[in-house]
C-alpha cells in the first residue's frame, strides 16, 4: 500500500496535460542516442513525455533495500533527466505498478501512444499485453520496437520455421539472415527538440523508493577497442582485463546493441558471437518459456538433487577449499561481477561436485550479479548443469583444479581474492573431487535411463 499511496500523491503533484502527447517508456533502454522506440515517438508528430517507472512488481521482489542495480537505474534515471532538462524538458519519473501508471496518464484525456522497445520475460510479455490492453480501451495505440537484441526471437529459425536449440546452426543463420537494417542506428539523439517542454516533477530520491545507495562502483559504459581486439586470446584469463565488462550496459540499454555488434563485425568475430549468444538465449526464452523455471530437456527434472545447507552456504561464501571456485565467488559478492569462465567452473561445481540444484545458483546470481538478464543467465546455468539446450553433456565434469592450472597458473586472480591463500586459515576442500565427480555421474545416469 506504501508504493501505491506514494505513486497516487506523485501523480496528485502532476501538472496538468492540456494538449495530446505520446509517451516514450524507457525500460532496458537507458539512453537517449540510437533507441529505435524513442526514434518513432520522437517522429510521431505530437510532443514526448519521457517515462520511467520504478515498478513495485519487481523491487519488492528483491532480497536487499540495498541493491546496486536500483542504485545503478536512479543514477542513470537522473543523468538522463538532468540532460532532459538542458533541453527545457525532464523525465517523468514514477514508483508503482505500470498498470497504475498508466491508468494515471491515460485519466488526463490527452494521451494518444506509447512508444517503447520489447522486452522478452514471461513478466515483461504480461506487463506489456496489459498495457496494450489499457491503451486500447482508451483509444490509444501500444507501439514496441526491437531494440534490446540484434535480430528479436522470431526472426532466425529453422527453414521450416521451428526455433533453434543448437546454438551453431542458430549462429549460422543468425549471420545468413543478418541485412542492414538489424544494424542500421536510429538517430533519436538528433530529434531531442521534440521533447515536451515542461517542468517535470521532481524525482523520488531512493530514500523514496525504500532503498539504500550501494557502495559498489559501476564499469564504464564504454567498449576498449583493444579488449576487443584481444578478446580471443585473453577472454579466458581471469586475472587480466580481457573482456570488454559492458554486459552491465547492454543489460539496462545505456549502450545501443548495434553500435557494440559493429565493434565485432570490426574487430573480433568471437566477441561478436558472445553476443549472438545472447540473441540465442533471448530466442530460447520466448520460445520456451517453461526453461526459465524448469529443466529445457524434462528429464533432468528427474535428477535427486541433493539438500545440503551447509555445502550451499560454503558455495555462497567461497569457502569450498576450491581456490578458483572460491574466488569467484568472493568476487562477485564484492563487485558484483565474476569472469565468464570462472562462472562456469563455480556453476559446473555447484551442480556436478555438491549435486545441488541449477536454480539454487541461479538465484543466487541474479540477486547479486550486476549484468544479470534472466535468459542468458538461466540459459548458462542449464549449459552447465546439462539440463539446458545445447548443453555441455551430463558427464563432462570441469575439474576446478585443473582450471585453475591452465586459466591462473600463476595464482594471481586467487592471491587477488583470496588474502588466506596458502595459510591455515584457508578450509580444506569440502568434497574430493574423484568421489564428486563419479557420484554426479552415477546420479545422472541412473535418473536419466
Amino acid at each position: 500500500m506504501w508504493a501505491v499511496s506514494l505513486s497516487a500523491t506523485f501523480f496528485m503533484n502532476l501538472p496538468s496535460f492540456t494538449a495530446p502527447f505520446v509517451i516514450h517508456w524507457i525500460r532496458r533502454d537507458l539512453r537517449w542516442h540510437d533507441n529505435r522506440a524513442l526514434h518513432a515517438a520522437l517522429n510521431s508528430g505530437l510532443p514526448v513525455v519521457p517515462l520511467f517507472v520504478f515498478d513495485t512488481n519487481i523491487l519488492n521482489r528483491l532480497d536487499t533495500r540495498e541493491d546496486a542495480r536500483v542504485t545503478f537505474l536512479h543514477q542513470t534515471v537522473e543523468r538522463m533527466h538532468r540532460e532532459a532538462e538542458g533541453r527545457g524538458s525532464g523525465l517523468l519519473v514514477a514508483h508503482g505498478t505500470p498498470s497504475d501508471v498508466m491508468k494515471h496518464l491515460l485519466g488526463t484525456g490527452q494521451l494518444r501512444a506509447v512508444y517503447t522497445n520489447e522486452d522478452y520475460e514471461p513478466y515483461a510479455k504480461a506487463r506489456d499485453g496489459e498495457m496494450a490492453r489499457l491503451l486500447a480501451d482508451s483509444g490509444g495505440t501500444f507501439h514496441t520496437f526491437t531494440d534490446h537484441v540484434v535480430q528479436a526471437p522470431g526472426q532466425v529459425v529453422k527453414p521450416d520455421g521451428t526455433p533453434y536449440t543448437v546454438f551453431t546452426p542458430f549462429s549460422k543463420r543468425w549471420h545468413a539472415n543478418l541485412t542492414e537494417q538489424h544494424l542500421l542506428e536510429a538517430p533519436s539523439e538528433d530529434h531531442l527538440d521534440r521533447l515536451l517542454e515542461w517542468k517535470a516533477p521532481a524525482l523520488p530520491s531512493l530514500v523514496d523508493l525504500g532503498f539504500k545507495a550501494s557502495k559498489l562502483t559501476f564499469p564504464e559504459a564504454k567498449v576498449d577497442v583493444q579488449v576487443v581486439r584481444n578478446y580471443g586470446e585473453t577472454r579466458d584469463i581471469p586475472s587480466v582485463h580481457g573482456t570488454s565488462r559492458i554486459s552491465m550496459h547492454l543489460r539496462f540499454g545505456t549502450l545501443s546493441i548495434r553500435e557494440v555488434a559493429k565493434f565485432g563485425f570490426k574487430h573480433s568475430e568471437k566477441w561478436l558471437t558472445e553476443l549472438i549468444w545472447r540473441d540465442f538465449y533471448q530466442a530460447i526464452m520466448q520460445a520456451f518459456p517453461h526453461s526459465m523455471t524448469r529443466a529445457f530437456k524434462p528429464q533432468y527434472d528427474r535428477i535427486p538433487w541433493r539438500h545440503d545447507d551447509a555445502h550451499f552456504e560454503a558455495w555462497k561464501t567461497g569457502r569450498t577449499g576450491y581456490p578458483l571456485v572460491d574466488a569467484g565467488m568472493r568476487e562477485l559478492l564484492a563487485t558484483g561481477f565474476m569472469h565468464n569462465r570462472v562462472r562456469m567452473v563455480v556453476a559446473s561445481f555447484l551442480c556436478k561436485h555438491l549435486l545441488l540444484d541449477w536454480r539454487l545458483g541461479e538465484r543466487h546470481f541474479a540477486k547479486h550479479l550486476l549484468d544479470f538478464e534472466l535468459a542468458s543467465n538461466v540459459g548458462g546455468w542449464q549449459w552447465a548443469a546439462g539440463s539446458g539446450c545445447d548443453a555441455a553433456p551430463y558427464f563432462r565434469v570441469f575439474n576446478p583444479t585443473s582450471q585453475l592450472e591452465k586459466f591462473d597458473r600463476e595464482l594471481a586472480y586467487v592471491k587477488q581474492w583470496i588474502p588466506e591463500w596458502g595459510t591455515s586459515a584457508y578450509p580444506e576442500p569440502i568434497v574430493e573431487h574423484k568421489m564428486a565427480r563419479q557420484r554426479a555421474i552415477d546420479t545422472y545416469k541412473a535418473a536419466l535411463t
